[in-house]
């Protein structure tokens, strides 16, 4: 099915090539000016120049040309040579009609289906989740949901950060505390308990005692380092520790995301490229392409297009040391391994620009990765309180997710209470699924890349372009149906009828634009393009609303027309939620 730019861009082009013309003057998009028109085509205006006549009697030509289209309630010629359009009521009912039985809504992504890696989690273990996780998980699980509506195959994976200092830390921070353990037995041969010895509460405790006192114990710290190379060296007792420590982390970790409805297919961490690593370099040193700086293996990735000078990646330290970089490009080695992605996307903050670029160039270079393999880094912005600073708690710390989402779960409760129209049980659990909206569509409604104010009572508001308005919209159409069904309504064989009002046909105007919204936010990996959109049809739609007596029209044919066209705007917009990440309860 052609998008609706796409319909009225080929009925365009057969007019411009009648006329002698080329039809790809005949460029159509939505109107900069909706007081005075829906869409337009400045083509007239480009191909003056080539074929050295007057724009406006181009326009005139197409105009005249294209006077008896049914697709067409106006269309005129606006001097200097600007084409005006206005669809008709009978097209836009149509398309809307064939829209609604339509797979996807009509949406096609023109792209062969590829395999895509989304990483986009980077949650350390040992750490509990806080509000600096929150933007990688929220927006890297939209983006992975777009990419598969769109029809790909796409693998998200946590990679979590399970490998470096910290493990040494703990370890040794549990030989302090718990001394008797059989870990810390170097003459103990038997089997290791199956159970941790600390709960995920003692964990998260264990290190950041152990991370101040490293600050403080010269012999600590070295005793950690001492510990973290025999981890990585294969050492049996810090092997066992380190497993209880992922067992238990990613018990807690796997119950954070699920709070935030955010899924991983892999679990994988830095640890899985470690194996990967000493081959991997060493075949960069044989290649030539690696080569020693200051007692470092390092690799240029300087390109002549660079408009500022870039640092060489290091990819091995002159201890011998493997950097961020090495693991990154060791787990593109494993991915192309088991996967073999046609693209790969990363989700970190925008401040780690450097890093991707070095390990996409490295990796390129190197041959880990082909050559025209797409390698996206999405970078994006802090995540501010009102005071513009990055958000903290009112205590200055970093605020755990896990009460942040209570916090704005707990606002949008005593919002619902005010009205008192659910008991406290239900207003509690839809309290939940709206906090959580509001949350993530006050974080996604926003352009990836820039930092914004976290304002928990402006995102609980149930007015303006926030997550509750969107879900009280699809609550009150649900209502609506509901309501028709029970007074004996059928939902059988229902179309949208030719718009009879101007708010019934902004509806219809704003649902129409669905598949180049989806298109443009596949491309651009654009989470916020949904938001706009669905922002737009909502208020479309209570527009409509407001200045239509939908279940009080006396006209069977009239109502059935509405309640068609009010269940096709459900569907979209419970679509568009469902890429976001994001759920609606029946009631509010």
């Amino acid at each position: 099915m052609n998008t609706i730019v796409e319909a009225i861009t080929e009925e365009l082009k057969k007019a411009f090539a009648e006329c002698g013309y080329d039809e790809k003057y005949a460029k159509v998009s939505l109107s900069n000016r909706p007081d005075l028109c829906e869409y337009q085509c400045n083509g007239a205006m480009a191909a003056a120049k080539e074929y050295k006549k007057a724009p406006f009697m181009i326009a005139d030509e197409i105009v005249e040309k294209l006077s008896g289209s049914t697709l067409f309630k106006s269309i005129e010629s606006v001097k200097p040579g600007f084409i005006n359009i206005i669809l008709s009521e009978d097209f836009l009912s149509s398309y809307i009609n064939d829209m609604s039985t339509a797979e996807k809504f009509g949406y096609v992504n023109k792209q062969e289906p590829k395999t895509v890696i989304v990483d986009y989690g980077g949650a350390n273990a040992a750490k509990p989740l806080h509000v600096g996780h929150l933007r990688s998980a929220v927006i890297g699980e939209s983006v992975k949901r777009i990419q598969k509506y769109a029809g790909n195959k796409v693998i998200g994976d946590v990679h979590l950060g399970d490998w470096g200092l910290q493990m040494g830390l703990i370890i040794e921070e549990l030989r302090d505390r718990k001394p008797e353990l059989p870990y810390f037995d170097e003459s103990f041969e038997g089997e290791y308990p199956d159970e941790a010895p600390f709960t995920i509460s003692e964990l998260e405790e264990i290190y950041p005692a152990a991370s101040a006192k490293s600050k403080e114990d010269e012999k600590f710290m070295e005793r950690a380092h001492q510990s973290t190379l025999k981890l990585q060296s294969g050492d049996r007792a810090c092997t066992a520790i380190w497993k209880h420590i992922m067992a238990v982390s990613k018990a807690d970790l796997k119950k954070n995301y699920d709070n935030l409805n955010v899924e991983f297919d892999l679990w994988k961490g830095e640890s899985d490229a470690q194996p990967y690593i000493p081959d991997m370099v060493q075949g960069m040193i044989d290649s030539g392409l690696a080569y020693e700086s200051q007692g470092a293996m390092v690799v240029d990735i300087q390109e002549e297009t660079d408009t500022k000078e870039l640092p060489p990646c290091i990819v091995r330290k002159s201890d011998g040391a493997a950097l961020y970089a090495t693991s990154d490009l060791a787990t593109l080695v494993e991915r192309e391994k088991l996967y073999k992605p046609d693209s790969y996307i990363y989700l970190a903050d925008k401040r780690q620009e450097l890093h991707f670029t070095q390990v996409f160039r490295v990796a390129k270079k190197a041959g880990i990765v082909k050559e025209n393999a797409e390698m996206t880094f999405l970078g994006f912005g802090t995540m501010n309180g009102k005071d513009g600073k990055p958000f903290k708690t009112r205590s200055g710390g970093v605020m755990r997710l896990e009460h942040l989402i209570a916090d704005i779960g707990e606002a949008v409760y005593r919002k619902m209470m005010e009205n008192r129209s659910l008991t406290e049980e239900e207003a509690r659990a839809t309290a939940k699924i709206v906090g959580l909206a509001a949350l993530k569509y006050g974080d996604l409604s926003n352009q990836a890349s820039k930092d914004y104010v976290f304002d928990v009572d402006r995102f609980a508001s149930f007015e303006g372009n926030t997550g509750p308005y969107i879900l009280y919209t699809i609550v009150r159409i649900k209502s609506i149906l509901n309501k028709y069904t029970e007074n004996g309504g059928s939902m059988d064989n229902l179309s949208v009828n030719p718009a009879a009002s101007q708010t019934e046909k902004n509806l219809m105007l704003s649902l129409v634009k669905f598949a180049e919204v989806m298109e443009a936010a596949y491309e651009e990996k654009a989470p916020h393009k949904i938001c706009q959109f669905i922002y737009e049809v909502s208020n479309a739609l209570n527009g409509f609303y407001h200045d239509t007596k939908i279940l009080a029209e006396p006209d069977e044919n009239k109502q059935k027309g509405y309640i068609a066209l009010i269940s096709l705007t459900k569907k979209v917009l419970e679509q568009c939620i469902d890429l976001l990440g994001i759920e609606c309860p029946d009631r509010m």
